[in-house]
């Protein structure tokens, strides 16, 4: 039985009236031939209609090929929305944290959906997405989001992960895979020297309330920026380490959980490439870490507020984070607790780190992604190996 074939339209009754009306009307009548088919649930359907019989025959081969190749489409199928698939996209990503969970539903109602939400599947092309993000960066004077680097990676990356759900099923590829994404600028990198962290952690120590009062985490606030500083912990790690996972006589700190915050809860969770990771602590930091782990349960966090309750980024960031890089004279640089992990990074470097020790203590998933980032600090050694060569090649010509 032939799985696809074409119909001549002029035996039926209702086409003929159509004909007619038509040209009585002086428009172009209805095409006479109609493909038609079997799809693989062995259901009728229509491959569209031609004036010429040619065409028809074209599409015909069309879909037998599709058929017999196991590329077959329903076309229907492309015509559900953006919308519609991202809500099940998600819905069904049981695989991931809930923070992940929580950023691409923040991803999806910020910037995805509001562009392209509406559109079904089979209008979205590659050169629109290209423009999009183009406009996810610019100004918000100039009509665009006003995003940085990373953000606008987070938005494409989500609208891509949608549609390469949808292949091949409803769409033959993903128009968004391969789209070029912006890089981090060295200008969003912070990078202090010993100096000024020594700086930041006593001004941040030291920091008081309008009211004359002990700001809350003061207590912590010295150990917290050096730990920061030279250990590339993200904030996360740091607010949710264990006293346990400290072993100062090894000067290691094992890093086993992360916190994060969903809907107000603060939860703990595996760190952000879901692997554990340990990271030396610097001698002159282990007399300071000293009284928050000795006599304390391996349980217990290290660092709290005055009443014993875990640390918020966005507190103490603002309340405590904020006032030190003010009174430290660093307001200017753009300083963020997480860009403290760039000073880490710098200073390890300088101090002669190589690439595989700076992603194992950063808890980089490659070395690539760690060169990507701070390739730039490495020492120049071109010389040296200009130098070296220089010197094998006269010993093979001297022999």
């Amino acid at each position: 039985m032939a799985r696809a074939w074409i119909y001549d339209r002029t035996k039926d009754k209702s086409y003929t009236a159509s004909v007619k009306k038509a040209k009585a009307a002086k428009r172009t009548p209805p095409g006479r031939w109609m493909v038609r088919y079997y799809d693989p649930a062995g259901r009728i359907k229509s491959g569209g209609t031609f004036q010429k019989k040619p065409d028809a025959e074209k599409r015909q081969t069309e879909i037998e090929n599709s058929l017999h190749e196991g590329s077959y489409r329903n076309p229907h199928d492309g015509k559900v929305t953006v919308g519609e698939m991202a809500e099940k996209w998600l819905s069904a990503r049981t695989d991931i944290k809930r923070s992940t969970w929580w950023k691409y539903r923040a991803l999806l109602d910020g910037h995805v959906l509001p562009r392209w939400g509406a559109l079904p599947l089979t209008a979205v092309y590659s050169e629109d997405i290209a423009v999009w993000v183009a406009l996810l960066q610019k100004p918000r004077h100039e009509g665009g989001a006003n995003l940085g680097a990373s953000q606008t990676r987070g938005a494409v990356t989500v609208l891509s992960m949608v549609l390469g759900w949808c292949v091949p099923r409803r769409i033959p590829f993903n128009p968004a895979k391969g789209m070029p994404l912006p890089k981090s600028s060295e200008a969003e990198h912070v990078y202090l020297d010993h100096v000024q962290v020594e700086a930041l952690a006593n001004a941040a120590a030291s920091l008081r309330t309008s009211y004359d009062q002990v700001s809350a985490s003061a207590h912590n606030n010295r150990v917290l920026v050096l730990l920061l500083a030279y250990t590339g912990l993200r904030w996360n790690e740091a607010a949710a380490l264990r006293v346990g996972r400290v072993d100062l006589d090894r000067k290691r700190i094992r890093v086993v959980t992360t916190f994060a915050e969903v809907e107000g809860e603060l939860i703990e969770q595996p760190p952000k490439t879901g692997k554990f990771r340990t990271v030396p602590v610097p001698t002159s930091l282990v007399p300071e870490l000293r009284p928050f782990v000795q006599g304390r349960g391996a349980d217990g966090l290290v660092f709290t507020t005055r009443r014993g309750t875990p640390l918020r980024l966005r507190n103490w960031r603002n309340r405590e984070f904020g006032k030190a890089v003010k009174a430290a004279g660093l307001h200017e640089m753009g300083l963020t607790p997480h860009k403290l992990r760039h000073t880490a990074a710098s200073l390890a470097i300088a101090a002669g780190a190589d690439v595989k020790v700076v992603q194992a203590m950063l808890g980089h998933a490659t070395a690539t992604m760690t060169l990507d980032r701070y390739g730039h600090l490495f020492p120049d050694r071109l010389d040296e190996v200009a130098d070296a060569m220089d010197i094998a090649r006269l010993r093979a010509l001297t022999a």
